[in-house]
């Protein structure tokens, strides 16, 4: 799964979502939904916005965090 850091990158900054949306001229509502981490997809200059606004690389807006992979094994309990 994508993990988005846009909350806690907003926090370290005191940052309002209503304030990044005013300075870069985003959708207040994909803000949020990358803030709480709903969104379904994201558009490239949403990106490049935001990785110019706070100077940074799009790996620390966005971290790929795999998915366990669940055991194909049985576990007999009464081992």
């Amino acid at each position: 799964m994508i993990k988005c850091h846009l909350s806690r990158i907003m926090g370290e900054k005191r940052l309002k979502i209503s304030d990044l949306a005013r300075d870069t001229g985003l959708n207040r509502g994909t803000l949020t939904r990358l803030y709480h981490e709903t969104a379904e997809r994201i558009e490239l200059d949403v990106l490049d916005a935001l990785c110019r606004y706070f100077n940074c690389q799009l790996g620390d807006l966005l971290e790929y965090v795999p998915k366990p992979v669940p055991s194909t094994e049985k576990i007999d309990p009464a081992e």
